[in-house]
């Protein structure tokens, strides 16, 4: 960032005063600017007993799948989001259960937050994201090519929990990108 959102002014990096961090600060009207982490939400969605993956038509890691997630809009809950993605990208309706996954995507400067859901019906399809969409027997998951390590651990914690008949909440802290 060099100019402030607020009046236009150059902005310096400076540690505000009780802060820790350096952080944007404005020259002139002294608006305190923020660098966050964004948030992406999904949901893992199950259709008696099977998964509903996408195949991604966007970068990043285009080709490669995943379960429905994106950006949480502002105003958003994260339920709705869940829902919202996965309308959007599998067209398909569902009903958001628990929280599944909650992980530090530190190198990204994102949080993933995933959610355990149910299908409506059987019917998805494709969004403008997905070049396809498929439902997965758990035997059948294409693990090589799931798209990211955030998802790959959600998936996996997911389908524990459902053999062991627990909900978990499940978190992980993601340093650096990881080979799957």
């Amino acid at each position: 960032m060099k100019f402030c959102p607020n009046c236009g002014a150059p902005v310096e990096q400076r540690i505000p005063a009780g802060d820790s961090l350096p952080r944007a600060v404005c020259s002139v009207c002294a608006a305190v600017h923020y660098h966050n982490p964004r948030v992406v939400v999904g949901c893992v969605p199950e259709w008696q007993g099977r998964i509903l993956l996408c195949r991604r038509a966007i970068e990043p890691r285009r080709g490669y799948w995943t379960a429905p997630a994106g950006y949480l809009e502002i105003g958003e809950s994260l339920l709705a989001a869940a829902a919202r993605e996965t309308a959007e990208e599998a067209l398909a309706e569902v009903s958001v259960g628990t929280m599944l996954s909650v992980v530090n995507v530190l190198y990204a400067a994102q949080v993933h937050v995933m959610f355990r859901a149910t299908m409506r019906s059987e019917q998805h399809a494709a969004g403008i994201e997905s070049l396809e969409t498929r439902l997965y027997d758990e035997a059948d998951i294409p693990w090589d090519q799931i798209a990211f390590s955030s998802m790959h651990f959600a998936l996996r914690r997911y389908l524990e929990d459902r053999r062991q008949g627990t909900a978990g909440l499940h978190f992980h802290d993601l340093a650096q990108r990881t080979p799957y």
